[in-house]
């Protein structure tokens, strides 16, 4: 790929980075280029919740002169990025996705926020969400319908709906959402990108919770790779935040790595939720075909969870969200979503004792999960059962009291702090992106994404999103 012959919204933050310094670009004309993209494409598919053109330029300014003079603080210097919206950023309010009236505004950053600002990065804007983060879609009270890159007509995927459709669009290179039950995953697998939810606690957040995680979503693996550099550094807020030995993540497409040594697991069977769609199926077959033509031992193994699991989580997770919902004045509660009003609602019938069998639901799967993947480096599986869906629909199975039956695949590895990574490994016959998701060890993220770098590199041609052709 050539700086001459490539739009400059579909360059790389590696390219990026070397073009600053090279002086071959400047991150200003970089961000008139983004901005020109964002504008053109915005009024469709509704990513941005927050997007000030102005701010941008200035930033961008700002990293012109720094690389002018010598002072860049990095690679990530000028490259444009955006944050979703329950990332913190002073000042800027935080919806999470609601109408509700007087969303909170923080007054410092995230960690997120200040490791991207003290990289030179230039914030685009914060991207949208449904409400609450619980909907695997971009249907939300407060920003209406968010819509794919590849076609407005199917879904981003969700919770972090706008980081998909962003980072798809070509809205710069760099993406951070965040994932408690695959909120980053299943949009990079319905828009055909390279993700990674990382090990608990190696991205610090100001707000920990159990299975939460941020993560960068981008359209190749190096440039996720890349972004760790700068999102995977400590900070004391995160209290729960465990100490990991320093990581490599110069990937480099996957060279280096010994594709003949490692133990690869395929599961297709996730031993709960919905059946996954046969094209889904033969995509990720094909994926860990081309990781045994190449030497590795692959071999099947069974299911990680089981129902009963998936619906205790989702027992706990309804009650957690009635407890705020409940919270709320009568007005307040007609702003949010009717679907979320109508599934948080049944965590008013359990007791306390029934809402503790639910929080147990958690040890139960993380212990699960430890457990069969441990003699593996890399688990394959499916990220979601199904291809994308219409985007005016909340779930991909549209019931309330089925709708976490896509998240069985990705759930487990938030509930067990492992690391998973996502990659385009094919489509539907309707050119619906499907993603390959491969998890490994507790802080082996580094030879997770090398692993996933290597797959994109060896993929067919087929199976490459073809970023141009979205222009």
């Amino acid at each position: 790929m050539s700086l001459q012959s490539t739009a400059l919204h579909n360059l790389s933050a590696r390219e990026l980075g070397e073009a600053y310094a090279a002086k071959e670009l400047s991150p200003v004309d970089v961000a008139d280029a983004v901005i020109e993209r964002i504008e053109a494409r915005e009024p469709v598919l509704n990513a941005l919740y927050q997007f000030e053109p102005e701010a941008v330029r200035k930033d961008a300014k700002a990293s012109e002169r720094r690389w002018m003079d010598g002072t860049a603080r990095g690679p990530l210097d000028g490259v444009p990025m955006t944050v979703k919206e329950n990332i913190a950023r002073a000042g800027v309010p935080m919806p999470s996705g609601t109408a509700l009236s007087h969303p909170k505004i923080p007054q410092v950053n995230a960690p997120a926020t200040d490791r991207i600002l003290e990289a030179g990065g230039v914030i685009v804007g914060s991207t949208v969400m449904p409400d609450w983060g619980m909907l695997s879609s971009g249907v939300s009270s407060l920003h209406g319908i968010t819509r794919s890159a590849w076609n407005p007509a199917w879904t981003t995927g969700g919770s972090s709906s706008g980081a998909g459709s962003a980072a798809a669009a070509g809205y710069g290179p760099l993406h951070v959402g965040t994932d408690i039950g695959g909120s980053i995953r299943l949009p990079g697998t319905w828009q055909g990108l390279a993700t990674l939810k990382p090990s608990a606690g190696l991205i610090p957040l100001d707000v920990p919770y159990i299975g939460r995680a941020a993560g960068p979503m981008c359209r190749t693996v190096a440039d996720a790779a890349l972004f760790m550099t700068v999102l995977a550094q400590p900070d004391i807020r995160d209290y729960t935040a465990r100490p990991y030995p320093a990581m490599d993540w110069n990937v480099d497409g996957g060279r280096g790595l010994d594709v003949a040594s490692l133990r690869v697991a395929l599961q297709t069977d996730a031993g709960a939720g919905a059946d996954p769609d046969p094209e889904v199926l033969a995509a990720v077959e094909a994926a860990a075909a081309v990781f045994a033509d190449a030497g590795a031992t692959v071999e099947r193994i069974g299911p990680l969870i089981n129902q009963d699991m998936l619906d205790g989580l989702d027992n706990f997770w309804r009650t957690r969200s009635w407890a705020d919902y409940q919270a709320l004045t009568p007005a307040e509660q007609e702003k949010v979503l009717p679907y979320i009003a109508r599934w948080c609602s049944r965590g008013a019938d359990f007791d306390g004792a029934q809402t503790i069998r639910n929080f147990h639901s958690i040890d139960r799967m993380q212990q699960a999960t430890i457990a069969a993947t441990a003699n593996y480096d890399v688990v394959l599986s499916p990220v979601a059962p199904m291809a994308a869906f219409p985007a005016e629909q909340p779930m991909p199975v549209d019931d309330p009291d089925r709708t976490m039956a896509h998240i069985a695949f990705t759930v487990p590895y938030n509930m067990s702090g492992q690391p998973a990574a996502t990659v385009n490994c094919g489509f539907t016959a309707d050119g619906r992106p499907i993603g390959l998701q491969l998890a490994g060890r507790v802080g082996a993220d580094d030879h997770i994404l090398r692993a996933t770098a290597w797959y994109e590199a060896a993929r067919p041609a087929s199976a490459a999103p073809d970023w141009a052709s979205l222009d």
